[in-house]
């Protein structure tokens, strides 16, 4: 008897989430007061990071911006002020490096305060087949996307637990979500992301710390140089994103609690079809190939 109410339950509560999760999609859902929060991004020097700084510069919060460009952290900050109200401030920042992570952590807590709202987003690709792949790049490649999540959990989490306040936000890839041709460290980097932050999102929830919100970022190649001269073969289902319309997804999703954004949103369809028992798993095959060129970039 307990095993058939149990099960009933599951079946309820699964129809109900994702009921819910569908009018979340179609419903225009109402955007939070970051007003004084401090925002910190890391990867901030260009690309996304760039752009997502410009997007939270009119909402009157206060942007602690990481790279380990200084230039194109100086370039931000300038962009940031000339666009809206919002305090910056800027560090250089390796974020491979954990004692430095840790390091210039202290410095902003002592010299701005406590973060309330940290977005994961440095990235770096080796675009290499995994066995033309060097160790010491392969290495680099986790530590950036992945093992730096870590550290900056560990740097800001305890204050936001605290005070049971705070948003978490990694920007990942949909190649962490589903394996892609030629990107071995890069998926293994960003499945890692995936599953740290989604782990992390219970122990909160576990803990009653509902107050601290998750945001898991999973797009599609995005046209920032980064896969430079890659391109797809069904721009209609699959898409290389613009920079612009990312950016603005994502804070959008921070302010409206989204948990999960997953870009272009053909993703979900293709992420209910993955697992077939058949292999090989025809997403996987299906993303791989939408992808020219992965395997063949330097």
């Amino acid at each position: 008897m307990n095993f058939l109410l149990e099960t009933l339950r599951l079946i309820v509560l699964t129809i109900y989430y994702h009921m819910e999760a569908f009018i979340k999609l179609i419903v225009p859902q109402r955007k939070k007061d970051v007003s004084g929060e401090i925002v910190l991004i890391t990867g901030a020097g260009s690309g996304i990071g760039r752009l997502m700084a410009l997007e939270f510069a009119p909402l009157d919060v206060s942007l602690v911006l990481w790279d380990i460009n200084v230039d194109g952290l100086k370039e931000t900050a300038k962009q940031v002020k000339e666009k809206g109200p919002s305090r910056v401030h800027y560090y250089q920042c390796d974020c491979s490096d954990r004692e430095v992570v840790y390091q210039v952590a202290d410095q902003v807590k002592s010299e701005i305060g406590d973060v309330t709202i940290l977005i994961n987003n440095a990235g770096i690709v080796s675009g290499k087949r995994f066995m033309d792949t060097p160790d010491a790049l392969v290495e680099k490649t986790l530590r950036v996307n992945a093992m730096s999540h870590f550290w900056t959990y560990k740097a800001f989490l305890p204050a936001m637990t605290d005070k049971n306040h705070g948003h978490l936000v990694s920007v990942a890839s949909s190649a962490g979500l589903i394996g892609v041709n030629g990107l071995a460290d890069y998926c293994a980097s960003k499945f890692a992301a995936v599953g740290f932050a989604e782990s992390v999102a219970l122990e909160m929830i576990a803990a009653g710390k509902e107050g601290i919100k998750t945001t898991i970022v999973c797009p599609y190649f995005i046209n920032t140089g980064m896969f430079g001269g890659c391109g797809t073969k069904w721009p209609r289902l699959m898409p290389i994103l613009e920079p612009d319309y990312v950016a603005k997804r994502i804070v959008s999703a921070i302010l409206t609690d989204q948990v999960y954004v997953l870009l272009p949103r053909s993703l979900y369809f293709l992420m209910a079809l993955k697992g077939s028992p058949w292999p090989p798993d025809p997403v996987c095959i299906l993303t791989s190939t939408a992808l020219k060129d992965s395997g063949d970039q330097d």
